[in-house]
């Protein structure tokens, strides 16, 4: 059976690049009717924060990433991996280091003065002398010391390894507390991974890990490591360029599918489809196909996405989501007019909000700029006879609107901007928002006139 992960550390909120990850390991699983696991890797009991785990779980239940099981928490698992630490031990396949900091400190600059690669030197490796007093040793397994550690990468292809870059290292510090790459590689196996995938950062690791796998004769899952994302510029990408908190990205106003949509775009593609639903990345998503080459975060293209899921959000859902941006719409009888005028604007559930609230809310002052702009000539006496024609209509939709600014076109015998840009800011206080036959639809006659009214007192103070 397929089985995959996600395993973040709780020490910050969760990034893109690690949900993109995730999605990648989501999809692969739901694709081969598999499991997906969360494990917390939270053995850096100094740095846990419970909200970071509390931010990680949010993350993935407002994306919809929905992971099998309970989440493992490393933390929970420490008298287990002492039970590996011992067995190893006992079989002869790891050994206690007495080496003390300044020793090792003093073998690193030995090494750097020669201009060698500084490893550990294995010479506790077979030690079988006294231990040293007062030092308290750390684990150090048994390394290959011939040839190559070898393993196929679903990505990178066959990444060959020459074990002198793989030296005697740590799987338990003193005290006891095991080492990242320990308890990472008896998780895998003891979770009944099929298939790792993670970021590239962890290339080096894999051959570590591998070790730790064929001493305790354990199968080797599948690997593949994903190449990083880069800014716009090529460059490592940066809380400003968007490494930001997932959770940020919904307080923006971003969709979960819009977003999902993005990363899956950002390493992978299936031909020039841009829009992809989630069923169709769960059929067409395959990790043999990541690009080996890093990605660039381009956020054009997430707003569009975003713009783009928008538009086609069917109106309820919509309605619903918009209360958290402080609007609520969902019993007004407007409802489908309002979004229908507005949802084109909106890049962002933001922005959507926005436009909606310029309509709904009457203008309490007007942009000056546009006002000069606007509010000159005959524009009071245009916008007097439009509320004369207005009061005398029975308008209810856009177009019965629409035929009301033409015929004030033609009996002023003037250009569509002449009332175009005076209605404008009258109604929403600047030269911006969506159609004028749309938001006088929404508003009504009586707000409408309301509106032109006020607008018309404020240019006879002003002249």
């Amino acid at each position: 059976m397929t089985t995959t992960r996600f395993a973040p550390s709780p020490t910050g909120y969760l990034h893109i690049g690690g949900l993109r990850t995730s999605l990648f390991s989501w999809l692969w699983a739901k694709k081969n009717q598999g499991q997906f696991l969360l494990r917390i890797e939270d053995t850096d009991l100094a740095r846990n924060s419970e909200e970071a785990v509390t931010a990680i779980l949010n993350a993935f239940d407002w994306v919809g990433m929905a992971y099998d099981g309970e989440a493992v928490f490393q933390s929970k698992r420490f008298d287990l991996y002492a039970k590996y630490v011992e067995q190893l031990l006992d079989e002869g396949k790891a050994y206690k280091c007495y080496m003390s900091k300044e020793e090792l400190s003093a073998l690193r600059e030995e090494q750097m003065a020669k201009g060698e690669r500084t490893r550990y030197d294995g010479r506790y490796r077979d030690f079988t002398g006294t231990p040293p007093e007062n030092v308290e040793p750390v684990i150090r397994i048994k390394a290959p010391i011939e040839g190559n550690i070898i393993f196929n990468d679903g990505v990178k292809g066959e990444v060959c390894i020459a074990t002198t870059e793989v030296d005697d290292f740590v799987i338990a510090r003193a005290g006891g507390v095991p080492t990242y790459n320990f308890v990472v590689a008896i998780d895998d196996a003891l979770m009944g991974l099929s298939d790792v995938i993670r970021g590239d950062d962890h290339l080096y690791n894999t051959p570590k890990q591998i070790v730790v796998y064929q001493a305790l004769g354990f199968k080797l899952p599948n690997f593949y490591h994903v190449a990083m994302i880069n800014n716009e510029q090529g460059k490592k990408l940066s809380k400003r360029d968007g490494a930001t908190d997932v959770m940020e990205y919904k307080t923006l106003g971003y969709l979960p599918e819009a977003l999902l949509n993005f990363l899956v775009r950002l390493g992978w593609s299936h031909g020039d489809q841009e829009i992809f639903s989630i069923d169709e990345m769960i059929e067409l998503f395959n990790p043999n196909k990541i690009n080996k080459s890093s990605s660039n975060y381009n956020l054009d293209k997430l707003l569009w996405l975003n713009a783009h899921y928008i538009k086609n959000k069917p109106h309820d859902e919509l309605a619903e989501l918009l209360v958290e941006y402080g609007v609520d719409i969902r019993k007004d009888d407007r409802r489908d007019l309002i979004l229908n005028a507005t949802k084109e604007r909106g890049k962002t559930l933001v922005e959507l909000a926005d436009q909606i609230n310029l309509i709904l809310n009457a203008p309490t002052e007007y942009n000056e700029k546009n006002a000069k702009k606007a509010f000159k000539g005959e524009a009071a006496e245009i916008l007097a006879e439009f509320t004369k024609l207005l009061k005398e209509s029975e308008a209810r939709t856009p177009a019965e609107y629409h035929a009301i600014i033409e015929q004030i076109v033609e009996l002023k015998e003037i250009g569509f901007g002449k009332i175009g840009q005076p209605l404008r800011v009258s109604l929403l206080g600047a030269m911006t928002g969506s159609g004028l036959d749309e938001i006088m639809a929404i508003l009504g006659i009586d707000e409408t006139v309301s509106r032109i009214e006020k607008a018309i007192e404020y240019q006879n103070k002003t002249i």
